[in-house]
């Protein structure tokens, strides 16, 4: 998985981020794999590398969801021009 060769790449000592990618494997007996690959994924994507990060997008079923929305237009909202 992706996912735990980043969190293994992101530790000082490759032995550190070991229990945070077993935990993370073993949700896919109560998840299913498949779901558990697209969380990771959407982990990967948002940059939550983290074994409670999977967690909570499984738990929240945001594994089914896209990414990355459409921004909202609207004539209220306030656009980079403002904050410069």
């Amino acid at each position: 998985m992706a996912l735990c060769n980043l969190i293994r790449d992101e530790r000082p000592y490759p032995e550190q981020g070991f229990r945070a990618c077993l935990g993370t494997i073993r949700l896919a007996r109560s998840y299913g794999r498949e779901r558990l690959e697209a969380a990771a994924a959407r982990a990967i994507d948002i940059s939550a590398r983290t074994y409670g990060s999977v967690k909570s997008i499984l738990a929240n079923n945001l594994d089914r969801r896209p990414a990355h929305g459409t921004a909202i237009v609207h004539p209220n909202i306030r656009g980079p021009r403002y904050y410069n």
